[in-house]
């Protein structure tokens, strides 16, 4: 066996490997800049897994692929595969990748992010599926040692393959299905020089669906078991080739004698735990599948150490044959709990897991992350809805729903990691994905466990395409797609080897029937009552993503919304589901983000009163901002239009969920946004774009989720308190003060006060005295929470409209003299320290990012711990940035009343 161990310097490298790109904004230049940012984290991706894999006996086969189309290749799998035969014509290939990604990398389509490009990329339901399907082929050098095996992994194809290596047929029958892995052992099939060339021919989905027909399409799509978004859907335009190819990683796997599989670890955490303190301890079950090729009995020793602590046993396997085998069960002393981002750390424990031959020689190991804690639900009375618990304390939900990474696959640990932070700075503590989408990669899931996001996975359905409801534009009626997929064992079979490959991770925490719809009954029941207590059996299994047994559906519809933009009022007094799987939706970015992928000629606003929206964005699915900008003043252009829309943007999402959360435990257990992300360049539910530039819903989002936040409540006009945590905050001071247009601070009280932990509780009734301060022209409303030391501890700075609803006062604000000090650290941490002179006007709504001082277009992307900073009279702000760029940066700065500045950063 391989086995490499690395010192400091390979691990930091790897760590220190961050996303980073120079993003350029002209309309000729927005393909090639796509290309080159999928391209830089493709080339991040293989770094990482020169270092990881080869740490576990595995290595990636991620370069030097070529591929060719069916139509072009005359010749069989066994003769080409021969690793003589030449390959000419054939084009570089992306793997892991798909056909689209292949023909954008050598420039053969658009790219279909920007503008109208799509519509000029042919559409496989027009074209057939011959068009998509493509051969791929790789020559590696591997030969098997003695007594060694080696074996041949893929983790995805789309959809269907045949797989040759060196002249022979690797796979007996052809492999079908989107998320079923495929493993073959190649020992006997290796040339003897170690010259091999691998051949896989892929096919797309059958059938490709008509995508000219609403939410996926017409349906049929659903027939496979794979994505049913890349037919269309309300927030994307379909995906031509239907993500046709080997779209996840391919490796090659050098064991001895018997290989170790799918090891499964469950942590036991009873009672209640509190977060700090010696904690009693917690139970650890290990398992793992030996399997043993050969032809003839081998003995050994499967074995882990945690903690310091070591766990064997002895096991005996058959000749070509594999077994299950159980541990014993370990009690650790003491352990490092994690929690749910807001609630405490996320520890996590390295477990190395070994066979031995004879208790001497390692045949195989892996190594398994282990984040020790226990999740329970429990159903609450009184909201009529299930309630998280972890480690025995029950958590409020904030959640985002997620679809995928990027619509094209191109996926990346390092992009990963930059979302999952997002989701982590927007102070939410679960992400749901949604199941018109995937199972997501290991990579997610590793990034969800570092920053403590709960997730709940959905298997492969939806309601539109899976028969909910009457929709004459689906091909077929409800009663046939009901019974969709078509191979309800190919489902079952799928959905088995997907809880394997992440069930060891902390952060998945339910799994999923289907989007708003249960899956057929077989499916369902297999699912519930065989496959998930057989494999798993720890987690919640919620039939689907809107269910009665999830949250209580009293008042009739759907079980799920509002979506778009509401009155800020609805979430307050509307009492809406009581575990709302989708709410939200809106989430246009700013003008940069808008030239990214909308050409010169298409920035041009919408206008609500005249009804008219252009193509382009009507194209990118615009949902209407309609009267909500209006208020703001007229938008004069897209540019005034979308600095406008982050101010809806902030106070829709802060607004959002500060009333959840003010009816915490009442009304509600929880609430999932729909949606936080977008893997395409969409103008709808998204705190970031594609390009992972974020706008003002993640702030409003990240101040409305704190977990110890001071709130104004205006129905009832009343200052409130939420604390999310476990314990008891005391002497906290609120501070309430009002700023009128000029600047002007009025003190309206501060008292002393304390809050029970997991609560939201009225305090201050102010409601006259806001309403008669804003009626003229509006104004600021600012809460502050201090604690005894006077640090301050939640900030929150309401603009309030005039008794019309207007924000007269605003259109008409002086400019404010905001100055700006930058401290860099030299490691990628900028301190900006913004200040506002006293007598002056509040400097309102500032955004601040890091751009090229040449180019002065943004480096992405940035982590900010706050952003559309406003700064009242008097006061010093600090924000704190973290990026990796070796090149020089400067800082911009732009606000409602501050002239855009860029600042040296030094």
């Amino acid at each position: 066996m391989l086995d490499l161990t690395f010192g400091a310097h390979p691990t930091m490298f790897r760590n220190s490997l961050q996303l980073r790109i120079f993003h350029t904004v002209s309309p000729e230049r927005a393909g090639a800049d796509t290309r080159m940012f999928f391209k830089y984290t493709r080339f991040l991706l293989l770094l990482v897994s020169a270092f990881s894999l080869r740490a576990q006996s595995q290595y990636e086969l991620n370069t030097g692929w070529t591929c060719a189309p069916i139509r072009d290749v005359k010749v069989a799998g066994t003769e080409l595969s021969q690793p003589g035969y030449a390959l000419s014509g054939w084009m570089p290939a992306v793997v892991p990748g798909t056909v689209l990604t292949t023909l954008l990398e050598n420039g053969k389509v658009p790219d279909p992010f920007y503008g109208m490009n799509n519509e000029r990329i042919p559409d496989i339901y027009d074209t057939g599926r011959d068009y998509y399907t493509y051969w791929f082929a790789k020559d590696f050098t591997e030969k098997a040692g003695r007594n060694e095996e080696v074996w041949l992994h893929f983790r995805g194809i789309n959809y269907s393959c045949d797989v040759f290596l060196n002249g022979q047929k690797v796979n007996a029958q052809t492999h079908k299905g989107m998320f079923l892995r495929q493993r073959y052992r190649i020992t006997d099939l290796l040339a003897k020089d170690g010259k091999n060339r691998l051949a896989v021919i892929v096919h797309p989905p059958d059938p490709v669906g008509n995508a000219e027909r609403g939410q996926g399409g017409d349906g049929t799509i659903a027939r496979n078991v794979s994505h049913q978004y890349v037919a269309g859907w309300d927030w994307i335009q379909p995906i031509r080739d239907r993500n046709t190819g080997i779209w996840d990683k391919v490796t090659i796997e050098k064991t001895g004698a018997v290989d170790l599989k799918n090891p499964h670890v469950v942590t036991r955490v009873p009672g209640v735990r509190k977060v700090k303190g010696p904690q009693a301890p917690a139970q650890i079950q290990v398992s793992a599948e030996l399997e043993n090729p050969t032809g003839k009995t081998v003995t050994g020793t499967l074995q882990y150490t945690l903690d310091g602590q070591t766990i064997a046993k002895e096991v005996t396997i058959a000749a070509n044959s594999t077994v299950a085998v159980a541990l014993p069960e370990l009690t650790l002393p003491n352990p490092h709990l994690w929690w749910p981002h807001g609630y405490g750390p996320q520890p996590l424990y390295t477990l190395p897991l070994s066979f031995a031959v004879d208790g001497k020689k390692v045949s195989d190991r892996d190594t398994v992350t282990v984040g020790v804690r226990e999740i329970q639900t429990e159903w609450n009375t009184h909201t009529r809805s299930k309630q998280v618990l972890v480690n025995g304390q029950k958590v409020f939900i904030k959640g985002g729903n997620w679809i995928i990474s990027d619509a094209m696959l191109r996926f990346t640990p390092e992009r990963y990691d930059a979302e999952i932070r997002f989701h982590r700075d927007m102070n939410l503590n679960l992400i749901r994905i949604w199941g018109g989408a995937l199972s997501e990669r290991p990579e997610f899931y590793q990034a969800c466990d570092k920053y403590g996001l709960l997730v709940i996975q959905d298997f492969w359905m939806s309601g539109d395409c899976n028969g909910r409801w009457l929709d004459p534009i689906k091909k077929d009626d409800q009663w046939t797609r009901r019974q969709y997929p078509d191979d309800h064992g190919l489902f079952l079979t799928s959905a088995a080897d997907q809880i394997k490959l992440i069930r060891n991770h902390a952060s998945l925490a339910m799994w999923c029937g289907g989007n708003e719809i249960t899956p057929p009954e077989d499916i369902l029941l297999s699912l519930r009552d065989s496959i998930l207590p057989a494999l798993d059996g720890t987690r919640w299994f919620i039939d689907y993503s809107n269910s009665d047994s999830m949250s209580f559906n009293s008042i009739g519809g759907n079980g799920d919304g509002p979506y778009g933009i509401q009155p800020i009022n609805t979430f307050w007094e509307h009492r809406t589901f009581p575990f709302n799987s989708e709410v939200g939706s809106v989430g246009v970015g700013d003008y940069e983000s808008l030239t990214r992928f909308i050409p010169e000629q298409n920035l041009i606003a919408p206008d609500f009163e005249k009804r008219t929206v252009d193509s382009v964005w009507d194209y990118h699915k615009y949902i209407g901002y309609d009267q909500y900008i209006a208020p703001y003043g007229k938008a004069k252009d897209a540019q005034d239009f979308a600095r406008k829309a982050q101010l809806v943007n902030y106070d829709q999402y802060r607004a959002l969920m500060e009333g959840f959360s003010s009816h915490m435990w009442d009304w509600y257990t929880g609430t999932i946004i729909w949606k936080t992300q977008n893997p395409w360049t969409a103008l709808r539910g998204q705190m970031y774009d594609c390009y992972l530039d974020v706008n003002a819903c993640l702030y409003g989002l990240r101040n409305g989720s704190a977990p110890l936040h001071i709130m104004y409540d205006p129905v009832q006009g009343m200052v409130m308190l939420v604390n999310n945590g476990f314990e008891t905050k005391r002497d906290l001071m609120m501070v309430v003060k009002t700023y009128d247009l000029a600047g002007k601070e009025t003190l309206v009280t501060q008292v002393f006060n304390e809050i029970q932990g997991s609560t939201a509780k009225n305090f201050l009734p102010i409601k006259s005295t806001v309403d008669a301060f804003r009626a003229k022209e509006g104004g600021f409303l600012s809460l502050q929470l201090l604690d005894t030391d006077q640090n301050v501890v939640s900030d929150n700075l309401y603009w309030l409209p005039d008794s019309t609803g207007q924000y007269s006062g605003l259109q008409k604000m002086k400019k404010a003299s905001l100055s700006i000090a930058t401290k860099a650290d030299g490691k990628g941490k900028i301190e900006v320290t913004l200040s506002n002179p006293a007598n002056g006007p509040v400097a309102f709504f500032n955004r601040l990012a890091l751009v090229d001082p040449k180019t002065k277009e943004r480096i992405l992307p940035v982590f900010f711990d706050d952003n559309y900073v406003s700064v009242r009279p008097g006061e010093q702000k600090t924000v704190t940035l973290d990026y990796t760029s070796s090149d020089p940066v400067e800082l911009s700065v732009e606000g409602w009343n501050v002239q855009k500045l860029y600042v040296p950063v030094r």
